[in-house]
């Protein structure tokens, strides 16, 4: 079977499609809910050998880029996103791009990006939840930092975040860095909580939703001249893709990271490529970015 073809864009020097595959569920974060068993069942279904036959799979199908950790912040065990690249290129002559997910401490900003740096990643961003909390507690300077760190390796840098106030922040400050990932998708399904029952701050307690005001979020974005990578598309699979992608796409986003099992690659890439071709003919009120 030919390889498919999907929309790709550039953020810094690296290019990437416009799809990316996301790295929750291979580590077992699976946003479960009340479902306890769920990080166990991810943790068993994703062997190593399912893994790299998901980033082949993904390869196949124009997905040239994955997000995955440098390391297990959850507790849920040794992750294996490191081990099984390695093995992934040396046993499958794979080539997808890693993107990766770090986790840079007030006291040791760059241990964590230097292993993403030794093995061999294109990028890397600061996990949203310790972006989120610098920028509470108003230390932009520790994320300016690590960025500065990021980029003087040659590796593209960006911020991870759940809250509308990080970029807003740090586009104020003019942080530099090359990618923010905001959290985006719409609120018409039905465990979204309710308008009048969202915090004025923050997201929610019952791990059910990721944007509490996307419109808002869009509305920023549109000023952002910097390349956006949307997650949480699908509110952790409460959203079917042709309605979040379209969503995504349609409101601004240039970049999705969406989770995938191995069975949802291919119809995931064609939904992409259609809703991108879609969306470019009828246009969009941010341009592309990257």
């Amino acid at each position: 079977m030919a390889r498919m073809q999907l929309p790709i864009g550039r953020i810094g020097h690296v290019r990437i499609s416009r799809l990316i595959c996301g790295g929750n569920l291979i580590i077992g974060s699976a946003h479960d809910r009340d479902l306890l068993y769920m990080a166990a069942l991810m943790r068993a279904y994703f062997t190593d050998r399912r893994i790299m036959e998901t980033w082949q799979l993904c390869e196949e199908c124009g997905i040239d880029t994955m997000i995955g950790p440098v390391n297990s912040p959850y507790g849920y065990g040794e992750d294996p996103t490191l081990r099984v690249y390695r093995r992934y290129r040396d046993e499958f002559g794979g080539r997808i791009q890693w993107l990766a997910q770090t986790y840079p401490k007030s006291d040791d900003l760059t241990g964590s990006i230097q292993k993403a740096i030794d093995n061999g990643a294109v990028g890397a961003f600061i996990h949203g939840n310790i972006v989120d909390n610098w920028v509470r507690l108003e230390r932009l300077d520790l994320i300016a930092k690590t960025l500065e760190f990021i980029r003087k390796n040659g590796l593209i840098a960006g911020c991870a975040c759940h809250y509308l106030e990080v970029p807003v922040a740090l586009e104020k400050a003019g942080v530099g860095l090359d990618f923010y990932m905001k959290t985006f998708h719409h609120d018409h399904y039905w465990s979204a909580t309710p308008k009048a029952e969202r915090p004025a701050q923050g997201l929610p307690p019952h791990d059910n939703m990721w944007c509490t005001d996307p419109e808002k979020t869009a509305a920023f974005m549109a000023t952002v001249q910097k390349p956006w990578i949307a997650f949480k598309v699908l509110a952790a699979g409460a959203i079917h893709p042709r309605d979040g992608f379209r969503f995504a796409f349609e409101h601004g986003a240039d970049f999705l990271n969406v989770g995938m099992f191995d069975f949802q690659v291919r119809e995931n890439a064609i939904l992409a490529q259609q809703i991108i071709t879609d969306v470019n003919r009828k246009g969009r009120p941010r341009p592309w970015v990257g």
